[in-house]
């Protein structure tokens, strides 16, 4: 994001003096560029300028050479000597281009750089160095680390060297005491990656005066040429396989700098503004691009003119063709790729000189023996060079412009801001017979209604005041006589297209805040949550209180998942259904099933450490079907008819709401009685019934014969549960040990998968109807059964129930028992059984008959009442 300097902030707009970077960040967000961070410097003094008064060279055993140097740092900082005169200070220096006469900075003792290393007097190849002479690295100003700052070669007229004294403070001198604000821009408005866009919004937030650049650049800029006219440099744009049908490029403007010194250094107070903006210094051509491009958010690109042929053609890239960008990578080209070409030997088009709008090749570079420089900024499409800089993954300076809208009429005035700082600092003539290929057009009229402001903003405002905001931002605005105007964006905002984006520029320049707060009506109807909402909800918070905790996981599976819980991908791909373009290659199906991304989870948590612990998921699967018509491509902007909703609908998958939730390690844990309690499938057993006797629904259990289980599940414990009407509604068990194992899970890690669409559709929606509170007691007794392995508890409690009747008010199986006592195949079913009744006290003959009539229930089962 843009790093602001204050300073030259001020170049375009008058930021008053007493402005903190505080002032200036909370002046910025009124407008919508929000602050990101508040940059100080991490160096703090004394840094001085330092004089090299002598440098001796010293070759050391290692093979290295050091300087042993005195420096006058001033009469404040020097040395004093055991006369009390002040001398220069002894430092030693390994830098190669340190030498006597010489100009550097010196950070002395009690001085802390960045990294927090703190400059200290110490003793070094036998010398005491009392203080250092700084490298751009070592000060936080730029990469380069291979000598120490020369002051002489730092890009200051000689006027201005000349004046530097000994002991001047540095820090001050090179901006290294100033902090920066980073903002952050929104994608739809491109113009602020600009001091010329920040200085624009700085001023319709705070009114302070601000004046266009471009204006008078514009203005001073030779009139460009194309076609058969004369001009510096034949180009042409051809396009024949434009992006959404639109061209590449529709500007391109160029012109030649003459008689260049390469050999010029960029001023310092380029220097120091580059660095501070993120950029390293290169050379005087390419800082001044870099430059223009900061200021007035035109990317340029500098060529040495002798170095290519004309015609230029601007052109996409065709099938197997390459180029090596300035980073020295081989980039192999796409069709969809933008190029800049020019034609050696007649053959045109013939050569690539660079990925247009994202970085240049190696051919044509401007290089230390440059003398003729050829200046280009073009216009081109923003998805052509955001789909390149992506492809590629280059994401430019440039690249970071063009994707998000460059002024169509800055070109020219962007080049001759260039060609006068080439001019004035390097000794260049600008040409005055540019080539301009213009095939921009107008910014199309946008039809407002005043009144739109109001009705979509519920600000109250003024004919006039809305067209003088308008006109503020750059827009041309007539009519209005009628409340509805003919609206011309400016050239620097592609993002205003609608009505509804003036509404949007209107209601942010007046002020989010002003924009009054209104309680919506609410209709004399029945609100809230709808019934199944209610439910979806009691299942959660039954979890919750169960001691579950519900966890969000995204619904994206692959051939892992598959593999983890015994599953053949080739089964699953027909009814699964694809992403057309997925978040992560190795996931791009959605899932069928809760349980394969919740255990992503609980693998998580696994290997943070956590193990004992339950997890419960609500949400959605997808259920593709093979045989589903294909969805019908609807055309916008027009309302779709019924029968059309019906085509989409019809194409649709299935998309069920589920429950499950996975237990795994301790059930109960260790406490100052001692006992713990791994978890197992009786756990899963008890929230599913929790959550049936929540919503008021009898589900049922049928285990699986052990051929029979689904090779997720453990053979033995698993079961389905079912409605009483014998439907369908999931899963509750131990996994398979091998999925505990190719999942990373304890062993009996249990969990359960439930169908809340299906199951709340089977609710019965009628009011409970409440019991009298029965006054007489209970009564209380146990009952074992012997049956056969092949009897389930439940056909045991239904036959309970059934004997019982209406005197029955509570069952419950509390031990289940198997002993060569009771013989092979045969187990022991305990239940407490408790009657009631709700008109007497039940007599000793009637729970004698109740006993008699649940025996016989029983018998008609195979069970036998043990003694």
């Amino acid at each position: 994001m843009p790093m602001i300097d204050m300073d030259w902030l001020r170049d375009h707009v008058d930021v008053p003096a007493e402005e903190t970077y505080e002032d200036l960040a909370r002046d910025l967000v009124r407008v919508g560029l929000e602050e990101e961070e508040i940059h100080r410097s991490q160096v703090t003094g004394p840094i001085v300028v330092g004089y090299v008064v002598d440098a001796t060279s010293e070759p050391q055993k290692n093979g290295k050479t050091i300087n042993w140097c005195h420096v006058d740092v001033g009469e404040q900082y020097n040395a004093t000597d055991e006369q009390g005169n002040k001398v220069p200070r002894g430092i030693v220096c390994g830098a190669p281009n340190m030498a006597a006469g010489e100009k550097v900075v010196v950070t002395l003792p009690g001085s802390v750089l960045p990294g927090d290393f703190k400059i200290e007097p110490r003793k070094t190849y036998g010398h005491i160095s009392d203080g250092m002479c700084a490298s751009e690295r070592e000060l936080g100003l730029g990469d380069s680390h291979n000598g120490i700052i020369l002051l002489r070669e730092y890009g200051f007229t000689p006027e201005e060297y000349e004046a530097l004294q000994p002991g001047d403070d540095a820090m001050a001198l090179l901006h290294m005491n100033n902090p920066l604000l980073e903002i952050n821009i929104t994608p739809d408005r491109g113009y602020a990656f600009s001091y010329r866009g920040v200085a624009r919004e700085f001023h319709h937030s705070t009114g302070a005066a601000f004046t266009d650049p471009v204006i008078a650049l514009r203005e001073q800029a030779p009139a460009g040429h194309s076609g058969d006219a004369q001009h510096d440099l034949d180009v042409q744009i051809e396009d024949n396989a434009p992006i959404h049908g639109v061209v590449g490029a529709d500007r391109y403007y160029g012109r030649i700098v003459r008689g260049f010194n390469p050999s010029a250094p960029t001023p310092s107070w380029m220097r120091r503004r580059l660095t501070r903006a993120g950029m390293r210094s290169i050379s005087l051509a390419v800082d001044v691009t870099n430059y223009v491009m900061l200021d007035l958010g035109q990317p340029l690109h500098a060529y040495d003119a002798d170095a290519i042929t004309g015609p230029i053609v601007v052109r996409r890239a065709g099938e197997g063709e390459h180029l090596t960008t300035l980073d020295g990578v081989d980039r192999a080209l796409s069709p969809e790729d933008l190029l800049i070409t020019d034609s050696p030997d007649g053959n045109r088009a013939s050569r690539v000189l660079g990925l247009a709008g994202v970085m240049g090749g190696l051919y044509g570079e401007v290089t230390d023996n440059t003398q003729n420089l050829f200046i280009e900024a073009a216009h081109f499409d923003q998805v052509t060079i955001a789909r390149s800089s992506r492809r590629h993954k280059l994401p430019t300076e440039a690249a970071r412009r063009f994707e998000r809208g460059v002024d169509t009429d800055l070109q020219a005035a962007a080049v001759e801001l260039a060609v006068q700082l080439l001019t004035r600092y390097g000794s260049g003539e600008g040409s005055l017979t540019p080539v301009d290929v213009n095939n921009t057009s107008r910014m199309p009229d946008i039809r407002f209604k005043t009144s739109e402001v109001a009705r979509l903003t519920g600000l109250e405002l003024g004919i006039n005041e809305i067209s003088d905001i308008l006109t503020d931002i750059g827009c041309t605005v007539a009519g209005g006589g009628n409340g509805e105007f003919s609206v011309v964006p400016p050239t620097w905002r592609p993002d205003l297209n609608e009505p509804c984006d003036l509404v949007e520029e209107v209601a942010r320049l007046v002020g989010y805040d002003k924009i009054p707060t209104v309680v919506p009506a609410v209709p004399a109807t029945e609100t809230g949550l709808t019934l199944a909402q209610r439910r979806q909800r009691w299942i959660a918070d039954t979890l919750a209180q169960y001691g579950m905790v519900e966890s969000l996981s995204y619904p994206f599976v692959g051939s892992a998942d598959f593999e983890a819980f015994g599953l053949n991908e080739a089964d699953l791909e027909p009814v699964s259904v694809h992403i057309a373009n997925p978040l992560a290659g190795d996931r791009p199906y959605l899932r069928r099933e809760l349980l394969w991304t919740l255990s992503t989870t609980v693998q998580r948590n696994l290997r943070r450490g956590i193990n004992n612990f339950a997890l419960y998921e609500i949400g959605h699967v997808y259920l593709a079907d093979p045989q589903a018509p294909a969805i019908p491509a609807l055309p916008g902007g027009v309302k779709p008819t019924e029968e059309q909703l019906q085509a989409l609908d019809a194409g649709l998958p299935d998309q069920p709401l589920r429950v499950a939730g996975v237990f795994v390690g301790k059930a109960e844990h260790d406490g100052w009685l001692g006992g713990s309690r791994d978890v197992d499938y009786t756990d899963a057993v008890e929230a599913v019934q929790r959550i049936a006797r929540r919503l008021g629904a009898t589900l049922v259990l049928r285990q699986y014969a052990a051929s029979e289980a689904p090779v997720s599940w453990h053979p033995g414990r698993v079961a389905q549960v079912c409605l009483d009407n014998g439907t369908v509604l999931g899963l509750v068990g131990e996994l398979h040990p091998r999925v505990n194992e190719a999942l990373g899970l304890p062993a009996h890690s249990a969990a359960f998968e439930l169908d809340v669409t299906t199951l709340l559709a089977a609710l019965d929606d009628a009011p409970v109807q409440a019991k009298p509170v029965a006054t007489y007691p209970p009564v209380r007794q146990d009952l074992a059964f012997s049956v056969p392995a092949t009897v389930t508890a439940a056909q045991v409690e239904q036959a309970i129930r059934a004997g019982a009747g209406d005197l029955l008010e509570s069952v419950e199986l509390f031990d289940v028992y198997q002993g060569d006592e009771l013989g092979e195949g045969m187990r022991s079913l305990a239940y407490a059984v408790v009657f009631r009744s709700a008109t007497k006290t039940l007599q000793s003959e009637d729970t004698d008959a109740l006993r008699a009539a649940i025996i016989e229930q029983a018998q008609a089962l195979g069970a036998q009442l043990r003694a």
